[in-house]
């Protein structure tokens, strides 16, 4: 996927006392206002708010705007309705992911939000034809502040994006577990557009009804708990949606054509992803927290995790790569956690290796993305299939 803008912004809350900045997809908002723990709890229990003013955000306008992006996207938004919140996908010819947004339409522009707003807005200004439609990069005016609340915008409300994770949308399947199951059944989250001049006075009126302000610190841990992928870490040049568990909420697989379609429908139809999600909970015994890229290993035949054994001359790790993290936190209950993308084949039962700085750690698996990678609704086959595409496993194939 493109790689994610330098921060346009610095937010001005980073000059509040205590305020440490964040790097990486996150720079330009603060990690943590001085004590991440208490920022998570305030989090969990439903009573924060958290800047988001680095993403960015696109309009489209015009009468065509809503079919015009149900043709070029994975979601289904001919006829969204006014303040229903979904997501969207936009793939590269052969499937692979190169935008995702938050999509919201206010009955007269359609909002998506977005960690990479300026390509998104040159490729979705190319592709506007005799259409009417315009497209703007409004990032410069408008910052998000996402609220732990799980409830749509009011006419009486900004512009508001209900994160859909990870209720399975119409015309959407998962491989995970069913709605009911799912770690982050009772999720809330939501982000609110207002107008970047007022950030401060708008983070200033939710304190002063008793939310306090925190950090990407404390939203990340939440979200890797939550097995919520995020295209800034979990998505890179290969990635396809199965592989995350990401057809949830971002793709519909009974609509018309769009580009990347072929990939979608095969793999779900015939194949399995070639790669899958997974959380990881990380052996915090020796203080050692990976950092997103490392290298997550299988060890070697008769090694054991974390014994000496397990890594050879010099500490070196010994075992063969199969995937890397893509996102880490320090979760205030669950302790040292990660997501990680690792090869399909890789048994869900097996204790892994992650490459740190100084050493490497253990780690067990929680299944995101079955190994048998196939979604619950495959169809039957009809017939032999080709070799190396294997049936549903419920069904005998």
């Amino acid at each position: 996927m493109t790689e994610p803008a330098p921060p346009r912004h610095r937010s001005p809350l980073l000059g509040r006392h205590g305020a440490v900045a964040a790097a990486g997809p996150d720079a330009g908002v603060a990690w943590h206002y001085g004590d991440p723990t208490a920022e998570q709890r305030a989090l969990a229990r439903g009573g924060a708010v958290v800047d988001q003013s680095h993403l960015g955000v696109v309009t489209v306008t015009g009468p065509d705007r809503l079919t015009w992006l149900h043709s070029l996207t994975t979601a289904a938004v001919d006829t969204l309705q006014p303040r229903t919140s979904t997501e969207l996908l936009v793939l590269d010819p052969h499937g692979h992911v190169e935008h995702a947004a938050g999509v919201v339409d206010d009955g007269t522009t359609t909002w998506l939000l977005t960690e990479t707003a300026p390509a998104l807005a040159a490729w979705l200004d190319r592709m506007r034809f005799m259409l009417r439609v315009e497209v703007a990069d409004v990032t410069d005016e408008w910052a998000a502040l996402a609220e732990p609340v799980d409830a749509e915008g009011t006419a009486d409300e900004p512009v508001t994006w209900r994160d859909p994770w990870p209720r399975t949308a119409p015309g959407g399947t998962r491989y995970g577990p069913d709605d009911a199951d799912h770690p982050a059944v009772d999720r809330r989250w939501r982000l609110v557009l207002v107008p970047r001049a007022t950030l401060a006075d708008e983070v200033r009126a939710r304190e002063a009804a008793g939310w306090p302000l925190v950090g990407t610190w404390a939203a990340e841990a939440l979200r890797v708990e939550a097995w919520r992928p995020r295209a800034a870490h979990e998505v890179d040049h290969r990635t396809i949606p199965h592989e995350l568990d990401w057809l949830r909420t971002a793709v519909h697989l009974h609509k018309g054509c769009y580009r990347g379609q072929e990939t979608v429908a095969r793999v779900h139809n015939l194949g399995r992803p070639p790669r899958r999600l997974v959380m990881l909970h990380l052996d915090g015994s020796g203080h050692l927290l990976p950092a997103a890229g490392a290298a997550v290993r299988l060890p070697a035949a008769g090694a054991v995790p974390g014994d000496p054994a397990a890594a050879g001359p010099g500490g070196d790790p010994v075992g063969r790569e199969v995937g890397r993290v893509t996102s880490v936190a320090r979760h205030h209950e669950l302790g040292p956690v990660a997501l990680a993308v690792v090869k399909r084949s890789v048994p869900t039962d097996a204790v892994l290796l992650v490459d740190c700085d100084g050493g490497a750690v253990s780690a067990g698996q929680e299944v995101v993305v079955p190994g048998e990678g196939v979604s619950v609704d495959r169809p039957a086959a009809r017939g032999p299939l080709t070799r190396g595409l294997g049936g549903h496993p419920m069904l005998g194939g």
